[in-house]
């Protein structure tokens, strides 16, 4: 069975109402990025912080997987199927893939602040006071800026490993995650489907681009790769 790589961004879950991306203005969600979303910023405050996250929480519990999660899905039955995702939500488990990557972490999730092996699930608010088992705060499982992405390593084995890499709603365009794509075997085929492509198909061999949105672009490659 062949190995089909799927490395995803905030546009396949901006389809089922989740806008949790940075915007070109430098905001995220209307927050100055480096207030909610980095160590220091957990630092200065951890109640904002803690505030803006339960937020997100919340929206999330929301919304559904959309037709792009659940079409990515249904490739399960043809190839092996391995998802590398940006997206702190869990919309792609919730649709029933099997095998997901969280690069950036996972917002249903918690873990210690001295410890960051130390990981719960979490479904509620967070507060200051909420103490894992040694007598540390519980931060965000996130993967704030200026920290390291514990899984890239497992992430590049699995694209070195793909027959087909498949991009849906990432620009590619930020580190570390955009260095996957050079971790391909040469002259694989690649999917890239966004409406507003940041690459073109003379930027690497064998490259197709779907311009459309996730729903609609993965229904598009359900018919070519079927």
């Amino acid at each position: 069975m062949k190995k089909l790589v799927v490395l995803t961004g905030a546009g396949i879950s901006a389809e089922s109402g989740i806008n949790t991306f940075r915007g070109s203005n430098g905001l995220w969600e209307g927050h100055d990025v480096t207030k909610v979303a980095s160590p220091e910023g957990f630092a200065r405050n951890p109640q904002l912080v803690l505030d803006f996250y339960n937020q997100r929480r919340k929206q999330l519990l929301e919304v559904l997987p959309n037709k792009a999660h659940y079409n990515l899905v249904d490739l399960e039955t043809d190839f092996d199927v391995e998802i590398i995702t940006q997206n702190i939500d869990d919309l792609h488990e919730r649709a029933g893939s099997s095998k997901v990557i969280h690069l950036h972490g996972e917002l249903l999730k918690v873990r210690s602040s001295i410890d960051e092996n130390l990981i719960l699930d979490w479904r509620k608010d967070l507060f200051l006071g909420d103490l894992c088992h040694k007598k540390s705060q519980l931060r965000p499982h996130i993967v704030w800026f200026g920290e390291m992405v514990p899984m890239l390593n497992k992430a590049a084995e699995i694209v070195q490993k793909a027959d087909v890499l498949i991009i849906i709603g990432t620009s590619m365009q930020v580190y570390p995650a955009a260095s996957l794509i050079h971790y391909t075997q040469p002259n694989i085929p690649i999917y890239f489907i966004d409406p507003k492509p940041a690459v073109s198909e003379n930027n690497f061999e064998n490259l197709t681009i779907i311009k459309n949105v996730a729903s609609s672009g993965t229904t598009e490659l359900l018919r070519l790769l079927l």
